[in-house]
């Protein structure tokens, strides 16, 4: 493992990428990274705290501190010069999920260890390379889980934006379904000033939203700012507003995870499905800026970046951090030149965490909670959804279900289950071969057999077989061939398999159960078109021997039909007949089946 580790390092991944930028850094792009720097804090901290009121943490500015932390570690370790690493509403949402049926004083630890348990698993995940499996995740998969997820933020935020006391939620609900339930069942202690401010911060944030000239000022601490404005209005006039908790500098002190087994044991899986969260949230988003601004991708020293920026986060509230949908957009749109912008954002950050303080309890809770909610309606894209709707059945089948585990189960499972339904569907279509089977016309040409026909040969069955023969689609291709050997004037199968790929050893072991069925009744099993690799296969399996070296015919890529030729003049060998002259004629002009 320790070499495999070394190995990952020499292969690209470097501790400290930013050297790069620094050797050629200019004043003009220290003037482009500040200003796109004031712009992403400007939102990053109204959104830090949204995150850590989402993963139910006691001091919302626990986000603000998180999201410090992630744009200061991110840039010195990551490869993007864009992306922008924190709290997002997604991981947030995760955290939430995993540690909602525990105590609210013991989540903020069990947060912490969360957090350390993540950042080692994409530390590691870079080190070996894992993020180049991204690709592999189906686009449906993520598509249902982020409108699943975007339903279920929404469900968490309802009862602050209904002001619900407290005392009337259990706060160990999980689901999208469960919230709901217990939302509907304290509908009765509604109040009054609460539900004005949330409608009024909706209708506001929309409103400027919309608006052309005010898109490109910071909309959602505007908004907060003017709800601010407005509780204390409120209160001034004798109606009772709920606002946010103050903090002082101690409750933002550093907290040392308290690690034990069976805290780690517990958190596992919890764990693994925030850190491929993370991983998969970086991912996209480096892809995604990347194409827009000509960079190449390195997903491997990015996801190094997400490892490190999440390690720095466990130890300064422990909220989960990725790359940022609508930061790092911003950060992109706003001019960034290089991570530095990042970098200077995590440090306005900081300084907003440290000097808001007894601040914060202006801005009311049923306000922020909105303003979640009105935010979160933007994750849903509607058409991402038609198109995985209407694609393929596969694709439509993925993402209702992604998007109904999400609503039904902890996200943490959830997002596996879709992972999980993708890859089933994806691999009982691959486990389809195509087998075709062929015979002489009567100007003694080979073709498809029409199966209405009879075989000009009725002891030889030539079969062409195509496409994947992994351990899934062993047992359909043996059945099938079995299928075609039920004719008891069939003597001999050859089996073309020059578009025949990846043999293993479920394949191998049905090619073997073939030729024993065969061989009882007396009949033989021939190959030809067989590729260097699937022949290596059979080879090292000890397969050979057993089906016969002279019954095997590798292909020639001169001459594709060469070896079914030569698999006919055997066949015609062991018969003791001449019966069908062969004659495959060749026009190196025209794409053959061989």
């Amino acid at each position: 493992m320790i070499g495999r580790l070394q190995a990952g390092v020499e292969r690209g991944l470097r501790l400290f990428p930013i050297r790069r930028t620094l050797r050629h850094y200019s004043g003009t792009a220290f003037l482009a990274d500040l200003k796109a720097a004031v712009n992403v804090s400007l939102l990053a901290i109204p959104q830090g705290m949204a995150c850590a009121k989402i993963a139910g943490l006691p001091v919302e500015a626990t986000g603000i501190m998180c999201a410090a932390i992630g744009s200061i570690l991110g840039p010195f370790f990551a490869h993007s010069r864009h992306t922008n690493l924190g709290p997002t509403n997604a991981t947030a949402l995760m955290a939430f999920s995993s540690l909602a049926g525990f105590a609210a004083m013991d989540r903020p630890v069990l947060l912490a260890i969360l957090s350390v348990m993540a950042a080692t698993m994409l530390l590691l995940g870079a080190v070996l390379r894992m993020a180049d499996l991204i690709q592999y995740i189906s686009r449906s998969v993520i598509v249902g889980y982020v409108t699943g997820a975007a339903l279920l933020i929404m469900a968490s935020q309802l009862p602050d934006a209904l002001g619900i006391p407290a005392e009337y939620r259990s706060g160990q609900s999980r689901t999208f379904v469960m919230l709901l339930a217990e939302t509907l069942q304290a509908l009765s202690h509604v109040t009054g000033p609460d539900v004005i401010i949330s409608g009024t911060s909706l209708l506001v944030f929309f409103l400027l939203t919309r608006q052309r000239h005010f898109r490109k000022l910071p909309c959602f601490a505007l908004t907060l700012v003017l709800m601010a404005g407005l509780a204390q209005l409120m209160k001034l006039r004798g109606f009772e507003v709920h606002g946010l908790q103050a903090f002082s500098l101690r409750d933002l002190a550093p907290a040392l995870p308290d690690l034990t087994y069976d805290r780690v044991s517990m958190l596992l899986g919890p764990a693994f499905a925030v850190a491929f969260l993370a991983a998969l949230e970086n991912s996209v988003m480096t892809k995604t800026l990347a194409s827009r601004s000509g960079d190449q991708p390195d997903l491997n020293q990015d996801m190094f970046g997400c490892g490190m920026a999440n390690l720095g986060s466990a130890f300064c509230g422990g909220l989960p951090v990725s790359g940022s949908l609508t930061r790092s957009m911003l950060n992109f749109t706003s001019g960034a030149r290089t991570q530095i912008s990042s970098l200077l954002c995590g440090l306005f950050c900081l300084a907003g965490a440290l000097l808001l303080g007894t601040a914060v309890a202006f801005i009311p809770r049923a306000g922020l909670a909105a303003l979640i909610m009105g935010l979160t309606v933007t994750l849903i894209n509607r058409a991402h959804l038609r198109i995985c709707l209407r694609a393929t059945r596969g694709d439509a089948i993925t993402v209702i279900v992604t998007f109904i585990s999400t609503l039904l189960m902890p996200l943490y499972i959830a997002i596996f289950v879709g992972v999980a339904t993708s890859i089933v569907l994806y691999l009982r279509k691959a486990s389809r071969p195509s087998l075709v089977e062929y015979d002489f016309t009567a100007e003694g040409n080979l073709a498809e057999r029409p199966t209405a026909l009879h075989r000009s040969n009725p002891a030889i069955s030539i079969v062409h077989v195509e496409g994947e023969l992994f351990f899934g689609a062993a047992e359909l291709f043996r059945s099938q061939i079995q299928q075609t050997a039920a004719d008891p004037n069939l003597r001999i199968i050859i089996l073309r398999m020059k578009n025949a790929r990846h043999l293993d050893a479920t394949s191998v072991m049905a090619l073997q159960e073939l030729t024993d069925f065969l061989r009882l009744d007396g009949r033989d099993l021939i190959i030809s078109g067989l590729s260097k690799e699937v022949y290596r296969v059979l080879k090292n399996a000890g397969m050979v021997p057993v089906i016969g070296r002279e019954n095997l015919f590798i292909g020639s890529a001169q001459n594709p039909n060469l070896s079914t030729r030569n698999a006919l003049k055997r066949a015609q060998a062991i018969l003791g007949t001449s019966q069908a002259d062969v004659r495959i004629f060749y026009d190196p002009g025209k794409p053959s089946g061989g």
